[in-house]
């Protein structure tokens, strides 16, 4: 599948670096960051990774299924930017994983996320 590069993304410091690496292997062109490289975010609160991210414009991986969504709906009510939220539960096998990812960077674009949070695989 062809890369969108127009698709951004932020990896939280918990989500799966398997899967992230496999993903890449498929779209090599794909413009993703992992908050544990960045020194701004290693370690920060959800909120502050979410302020980033809608800062930079990025759409959030995570497997933080318990806080994460409620912090990106928090900004939502309070009129605040959020570029989007990919949660995908810890136990999706990971070949399962890079598909749905690599599925939604090759069959949407990046804006119809905005203000979404999406249990991956759909």
């Amino acid at each position: 599948m062809e890369t969108d590069t127009a698709f951004r993304l932020l990896a939280d410091e918990n989500f799966n670096g398997r899967i992230l690496r496999g993903l890449l292997r498929r779209l090599p062109d794909l413009d993703v960051v992992r908050a544990q490289d960045l020194t701004e975010l290693s370690g920060s609160s959800d909120p502050v990774l979410l302020e980033w991210a809608a800062r930079d414009g990025r759409i959030v991986l995570s497997h933080d299924v318990e806080t994460l969504a409620g912090y990106a709906y928090a900004r939502l009510e309070a009129g605040q930017a959020m570029p989007g939220l990919f949660e995908l539960r810890p136990e999706v096998p990971i070949g399962i994983a890079i598909e749905a990812l690599e599925e939604v960077i090759a069959l949407t674009r990046p804006e119809e996320w905005n203000g979404l949070v999406a249990f991956l695989p759909l």
